[in-house]
């Protein structure tokens, strides 16, 4: 009995020490877990604290860089036609879309006040003709009477300015008939060149007064067969368009269809208003598929100048110190540099000096970016 007790006590104490062996096992395997997963967590936080950056690079881009503009198409010339006589529209020849001739009767207007006056000048003129007529036969008789008794010379002086008047009035008569015959020719309305009748604003029996002011004309001819095309440039892109420049035309409605259009002109001065410069193209619409007045868009290739880095414009830093870019250092760490941009070109920007191709750019940097600043790059973007 006392052997059995004691073979009893020992499993006892053996299980228990089994058991603390095993509560020591699972508490120290914890606390290396613990120990693991914190250090894990503390490389995890700082890694995490430190920017992940997307890198860029410079590009030496010396082909050609494209600038999409709206433009306006105007006629190659445009006549407003107004009345220069008033009375009413007799008739008229041309309608809207119509093809007209250099010369072409477009409407008629019938003038029932010039009539009258007409008829009165020529009255006038006949009166006056007879009046320096007799003043003229009067005035020989007189200077023939001079070397006779009969008449002094203060007469035959008084006969003689009497006809000069006479004559004087009737030169006055026939300058009023010219005048007054010259407004008989306004009532024929006449197309200056050859063209389309883009505009009637009148009608047979409408009253017509005078054009100018804020009269509206009663015919308008555009010729089509080329258009003008009129560009406002941004200030920053005028160096770059001479005169060799082609504009590609696109349409809105003619989807797929591009014309080609030729340097003419530039204004040589820069809107105040809209820091632009207005620049005219030529493009030709010998089948008339081009609208005057219409919207285009006008594509305009120009050239690079071979010392610029090209740049997006999200790389930028705009602060009190200037335009900074954030470019990383073989150690990744941030170096801050100073640039000058030569040119903005919208989605993109060129640089003229502070940038080597070789640099490693920061896209998109944080606003609170600094020199030495560890940054972890994301990926590379070309």
């Amino acid at each position: 009995m006392p052997s059995k007790h004691k073979d009893s006590h020992r499993i006892v104490l053996n299980s228990c020490l089994i058991l603390a062996l095993v509560g020591i096992g699972i508490v120290s395997y914890g606390t290396v877990i613990r120990a693991t997963e914190s250090k894990k967590l503390d490389g995890w936080t700082k890694e995490q604290a430190v920017p992940s950056v997307i890198l860029v690079s410079p590009t030496n881009d010396n082909g050609i860089q494209t600038i999409e503009l709206p433009g306006r198409l105007q006629p190659f010339a445009q006549a407003p036609i107004y009345a220069r006589v008033s009375g009413y529209l007799k008739k008229w020849n041309a309608d809207i879309g119509a093809q007209v001739k250099d010369g072409q009767v477009l409407g008629e207007i019938e003038t029932p006040d010039l009539d009258q006056q007409l008829l009165q000048a020529k009255a006038d003129l006949a009166s006056a003709k007879v009046g320096a007529d007799l003043a003229n036969s009067t005035a020989k008789r007189w200077v023939a009477m001079q070397g006779t008794d009969s008449v002094s010379k203060q007469e035959v002086d008084e006969r003689v300015g009497d006809q000069a008047a006479k004559q004087a009035r009737v030169n006055a008569a026939q300058a009023n008939l010219d005048r007054i015959q010259a407004l008989k020719g306004f009532t024929k309305l006449i197309a200056p060149f050859n063209g389309i009748v883009t505009s009637r604003n009148t009608d047979v029996g409408a009253l017509i007064e005078l054009g100018g002011g804020s009269a509206k004309p009663l015919f308008v001819v555009s010729d089509t067969t080329k258009l003008r095309l009129y560009i406002s440039v941004p200030e920053n892109y005028v160096s770059s368009i001479g005169k060799e420049v082609v504009a590609n035309v696109s349409i809105p409605g003619k989807p797929g269809k591009t014309y080609k259009a030729t340097y003419v002109a530039s204004s040589q001065s820069v809107d105040p208003n809209s820091g632009s410069t207005l620049f005219q193209f030529m493009v030709p619409n010998p089948n008339a598929e081009l609208t005057a007045g219409g919207f285009a868009r006008t594509k305009l290739e120009l050239g690079s100048d071979a010392k610029t880095l090209t740049i997006p414009s999200s790389a930028l830093i705009i602060r009190q110190d200037g335009v900074l870019v954030a470019t990383l250092g073989p150690d990744n760490k941030v170096v801050l540099k100073s640039i000058q941009v030569a040119r903005d070109l919208g989605k993109t920007i060129e640089v003229q000096q502070g940038l080597s191709v070789s640099d490693r750019l920061i896209d998109s940097p944080p606003d609170d970016i600094s020199n030495g600043l560890k940054v972890r790059v994301k990926g590379d973007k070309v």
